[in-house]
């Protein structure tokens, strides 16, 4: 029997394979990531989401910074008698949004200007880490 190679030797220009598909990385569309904005844009969208551009980085998690924060209207709603501790509910911020209209005593770790100003305006006081820290300071 004689082998495929043998077979066509002398007799045939591509060797039963077609005109492409003996030449080089002809059948498979190029070699590698070739192609890509051309003949394999599909394999690119389907297989390969975020291939390129710029994608960022990563900070180490000790860095990060990230705020439980809680806005002044939901506080109002929440809040049952004239104080509140966000900081045992686990919230880190007081934000602005919303309106209190009774004077509220709350405590939490920080608070935005804009929600001090609310709370003091209708009779209430915000408590913050803060304000503790800097009596520290002020006794030694």
């Amino acid at each position: 029997m004689v082998s495929r190679t043998n077979k066509f030797r002398g007799r045939s220009r591509y060797h039963g394979r077609g005109k492409k598909a003996g030449r080089g990385a002809g059948k498979r569309g190029g070699r590698g990531n070739a192609g890509l904005n051309k003949h394999k844009v599909m394999t690119r969208l389907k297989y390969m989401p975020g291939h390129w551009g710029m994608h960022g980085f990563n900070r180490h998690p000790g860095l990060r910074v990230v705020n439980a924060s809680i806005n002044l209207g939901k506080v109002a709603e929440i809040a049952e008698g004239d104080s509140i501790n966000l900081t045992e509910i686990g919230f880190d911020k007081l934000l602005g949004r919303g309106t209190v209209s009774r004077p509220l005593v709350i405590t939490v770790k920080e608070a935005s200007s804009r929600a001090i100003e609310k709370v003091e305006a209708a009779g209430g006081k915000v408590e913050t880490e803060d304000d503790e820290d800097w009596g520290e300071w002020e006794e030694e």
